[in-house]
């Protein structure tokens, strides 16, 4: 036996094969169950895609990089989920292309960021973050107060997601529009088919100013981080509880 493993060993294009074979089997054992399971991500209660208003924030998000800095992926670690609340789940950031998990922090993770502060704190903090974190060392992000949000294009992203899978219906995109100034003004008539097509989506004049701006949102945006899931109704399984074992 010692002696084949030498033959083995020495024989580099006869390695080469085994090495291929041994990865090959490896791989087929990994992979293959994925495609037997109708899906892979176990449901989560509550979980929707984003509105054009919350798309366009992510839009901005990305262009500024802040994930670079931000990341939004809290482990099932104590110190982690202490300080910045219940762990990630993958049903959370099903919808996001690309995900924002990030490779590392310099500032906090914002996964459960959304609710966490006001509107006023998050426009503070955009325009000038040491008013509200004096040892912050990120950068004003001022300009986002005064540039309009770029909605007229907001279909085609949702239609380009569509494609890949996230469930917009055709209403949703043809609507893209009008529930995103919608949800950036106090008063519309256009909230009831807002809400009816997006549940819990936050509906206010996120910057206080008279037009729809990038900051609006953005904070649209961060907002509704991780406040999606009903995590009081989620098991390890995944599967929905009744309000009465919720509430045990």
């Amino acid at each position: 036996m010692l002696k084949k493993h030498e033959r083995l060993e020495k024989n580099s294009i006869l390695m080469l094969i085994f090495v291929v074979i041994v990865i090959s089997i490896g791989g087929i054992v990994e992979i293959l169950p994925l495609f037997r399971m109708e899906t892979t991500i176990e449901p989560v209660k509550g979980v929707r895609p984003y509105t054009p208003l919350e798309l366009a924030g992510q839009n901005v998000y990305i262009r500024e990089g802040c994930y670079n800095c931000h990341s939004q992926q809290i482990r099932p670690l104590r110190d982690e989920v202490e300080r910045y609340g219940h762990y990630s789940l993958a049903a959370e950031s099903m919808y996001d292309h690309p995900f924002q998990w990030g490779s590392k922090r310099t500032g906090p993770d914002l996964a459960r960021v959304g609710g966490k502060y006001s509107d006023d704190w998050h426009v503070q903090h955009m325009i000038k973050p040491q008013q509200v974190v004096p040892e912050s060392i990120m950068p004003p992000y001022a300009h986002l107060a005064h540039k309009g949000a770029k909605l007229r294009g907001i279909a085609e992203d949702m239609r380009a997601l569509q494609m890949v899978g996230v469930p917009y219906t055709d209403e949703m995109i043809a609507n893209a529009y009008n529930d995103a100034m919608a949800q950036a003004q106090d008063e519309s008539d256009h909230h009831d088919d807002l809400m009816e097509r997006y549940s819990k989506a936050n509906i206010r004049n996120f910057d206080g100013q008279p037009t729809t701006t990038e900051l609006d949102a953005l904070i649209a945006y961060l907002q509704v981080l991780g406040t999606m899931a009903e995590l009081k109704d989620y098991v390890h399984d995944g599967s929905a509880r009744s309000q009465e074992e919720a509430g045990q």
